[in-house]
């Protein structure tokens, strides 16, 4: 099978094109043939990316870890799939990705496919929104009338944010660019901020959760606007090393969870959400994506077309 996998002896390292045997699935795992993958380049600087969960190098990894497709195997006891059914969902992060034409995923990583959704639309799905769904509802455990500050609200995950906040009855600011700021409002933002002029704890106080995307200078400016008993959430990659209590405490790292993706996908064909896709690229394309050579177009994920969507199964 075609795979985009990592070149560990390329410095700096790279993703490249190549060919590996199709897997099998083993006990509580799924056999996927993927139509379409998410695609996010920083996981270069992802430690799943070059280590195995004891510690040891990881060679020749394939990233991309959402993905959505159709059901090309089961192993044993791996649940109610058929084979040719649509799914979405994760894999592992220290396992293959799904940046190849077959991958490995839990059965608890998966869910079926909404009908409504095409395959490029569906992969962009399974990590944004239970990311945005597990940084509020388990972690920040936001209330009806709380205020919750978003930052980075035009992107993939920042999207679903604001709209799972409006559902459940949260007032959202959000810090954007200008030319976002329709855009956010559309998906349920009360007050936002074009941080490119505006600093935003001048603006705003007393937040109840804060959820930051971005990390930096951003993260640390936003513990001032947190009410006293205020709860701060992120995921920004470069929070996962901190010594810093606070922010130990603060950072998380999006788990796998078929219920929760479920949910999602309900809410999916309700039409109470949305996801959007940036940009559609093959996989021929998906290493210079990676290596930051493709500039996204507008707002929300790079997905790439492993295969055609209307080929058979």
């Amino acid at each position: 099978m075609k795979v985009v996998r990592l070149d560990n002896a390329a410095r700096p390292p790279v993703f490249v094109e190549d060919t590996y045997p199709v897997p099998q699935p083993g006990k509580g795992e799924l056999l996927v043939r993927v139509f379409a993958a998410g695609l996010m380049p920083t996981e270069l600087s992802w430690y799943p990316t070059f280590h195995t969960k004891t510690g040891e190098p990881r060679i020749g990894a394939v990233p991309g870890h959402e993905f959505s497709g159709v059901m090309a195997g089961v192993g044993d006891d791996a649940g109610p799939f058929q084979i040719g059914q649509e799914v979405f969902g994760m894999n592992d992060w220290f396992s293959h990705g799904a940046m190849a034409e077959y991958c490995i995923a839990p059965l608890d990583a998966v869910a079926v496919k909404p009908r409504s959704l095409a395959h490029s639309e569906a992969a962009s799905v399974p990590i944004s929104a239970l990311t945005a769904w597990q940084a509020l509802i388990d972690h920040a455990r936001i209330q009806p009338g709380e205020s919750v500050l978003i930052h980075g609200g035009a992107g993939a995950v920042g999207i679903f944010a604001i709209q799972l906040a409006r559902l459940h009855g949260a007032n959202v600011t959000t810090t954007v660019s200008a030319r976002d700021s329709d855009f956010v409002s559309s998906l349920g933002a009360a007050q936002v901020i074009d941080y490119r002029t505006s600093r935003f704890e001048e603006l705003v106080t007393g937040m109840d959760v804060v959820f930051d995307t971005v990390g930096g200078d951003t993260l640390e400016r936003s513990w001032g606007v947190l009410k006293p008993g205020g709860r701060l959430v992120t995921v920004a990659s470069a929070a996962e090393g901190s010594a810093a209590p606070r922010i130990q405490k603060a950072f998380f790292i999006v788990q796998p969870n078929a219920k929760q993706l479920n949910d999602v996908a309900t809410l999916l064909v309700d039409r109470k959400v949305r996801t959007i896709v940036d940009t559609v690229l093959s996989l021929s394309q998906a290493p210079d994506a990676y290596a930051g050579k493709t500039p996204k177009r507008s707002r929300g994920k790079m997905v790439v077309a492993v295969v055609d969507s209307s080929s058979s199964y």
